[in-house]
């Protein structure tokens, strides 16, 4: 059974010989840098009471991290700096008008201005899952900070939208029930998949939409399978609908490859393989990925096919990449696969933060794979 039921949470980095002593200052220390410290920091306050992420790699706030943000916020309890973040995202982000009502801009530039007014779905998810773990937590408030009644608006519109006569594309699609890579897109993002989250929407969302979330994450576990290479789990960045790499170029580039939004798939198996034990076969992925790089970093320099074959562009996040791979560790269980997980958790372990101006995404999946290894990246 699943810490859903049970309310115990793996402690991996324990299990492995870390000293809780250690983990707890561990984590101490990678927030402090994370959230205040002066040169490193991600997160920024303005004004008397908002904040935002900054992607330090384009200088601007993503709805991405913003949401990654909120979740890290609820799970330290946080909730000045959780508030602060959510209060510029519904000030500077959030549509409220045009055919994206109801969503929020993906990008703006730090004084606000948005970048674009289209949004992208892993941020809707991320922070209606924050936003319900805050209720839960903390206590609704009022007006924006009525958390719960914040957070079922935003799934409302992600399923309801072009319904009835109301404007715009929803983020899911209705008749499979996979979450799309933007609004009305004819395929989808693998990372985007979270059935754990999913589970707990088709709990709290309004009551009409509770059997569609239940459904999605049936969904997600079962597409999971089929979009990770059955010899090496790598999953492509951008997918079609069944599993299979997006094969076309975008006017942005070609995504059918292993690349950065891919590595979060890992991540996320490890996490649902720790909040829920509903294995479709997907719980395998991680422990694929392991014995594909195998027992040597340098591995971990490249962009891959998903078969394997790599390519000449190099990885831009090798942190974010080892991060993800050691959270879905979580997902290991006999001796022998722990035996595997063990060395990319160590290795994990011994990585600092990431400098400089990359760090962003980097170290937003460093913290969540430092919280989820710990046994903190909890249900609320």
């Amino acid at each position: 059974m699943g810490a859903y039921e049970t309310g115990n949470y793996r402690n991996l980095l324990k299990e492995i010989g870390i000293s809780q002593e250690e983990i707890d200052n561990r984590i101490k220390k990678a927030v402090q840098t994370f959230f205040f410290d002066d040169n490193e920091r991600i997160y920024h306050e303005t004004g008397n009471d908002m904040g935002y992420l900054c992607d330090t790699g384009n200088n601007d706030a993503r709805t991405e991290g913003m949401s990654y943000g909120m979740m890290m916020c609820v799970q330290l309890d946080m909730k000045e700096e959780f508030d602060r973040i959510w209060k510029w995202s519904k000030t500077y982000m959030f549509m409220d008008e045009g055919e994206n009502e109801g969503y929020f801009a993906w990008s703006c530039q730090v004084d606000g201005t948005k970048n674009a007014y289209g949004p992208a779905p892993d941020g809707e998810e991320f922070y209606a899952m924050a936003l319900f773990f805050a209720s839960h937590r903390w206590g609704d408030g009022f007006g924006i900070f009525e958390y719960s009644k914040e957070a079922r608006n935003i799934l409302s519109a992600c399923i309801h939208k072009g319904e009835n006569g109301r404007i715009g594309e929803p983020m899911w699609n209705r008749d499979n029930y996979q979450i799309l890579f933007v609004p009305g897109s004819p395929h989808t993002d693998p990372s985007y998949h979270l059935p754990h989250f999913y589970e707990l929407f088709a709990l709290w969302a309004n009551e009409e939409d509770r059997s569609f979330f239940k459904k999605a994450a049936q969904v997600s576990r079962d597409y999971l399978v089929s979009a990770c290479h059955k010899d090496t789990g790598l999953s492509a960045e951008y997918a079609n609908f069944d599993g299979t790499p997006m094969d076309k170029e975008l006017p942005w580039g070609y995504y059918g490859n292993f690349f950065s939004d891919a590595y979060r798939t890992a991540a996320n198996i490890g996490l649902d393989s720790v909040w829920f034990s509903d294995d479709h076969g997907h719980f395998s992925v991680p422990l694929r990925m392991m014995n594909f790089f195998g027992t040597d970093l340098e591995a971990v320099r490249c962009e891959y096919k998903v078969d394997g074959t790599p390519t000449d562009r190099p990885v831009l996040h090798p942190l974010g990449l080892l991060s993800t791979i050691a959270q879905g560790a979580l997902t290991a269980r006999t001796d022998e696969e722990m035996e595997i997980a063990s060395r990319w958790v160590k290795w994990f372990w011994n990585q600092p933060l990431r400098k400089g101006v990359r760090r962003y995404y980097d170290n937003c999946l460093y913290m969540f794979a430092l919280l989820a290894l710990s046994g903190n990246y909890r249900i609320y």
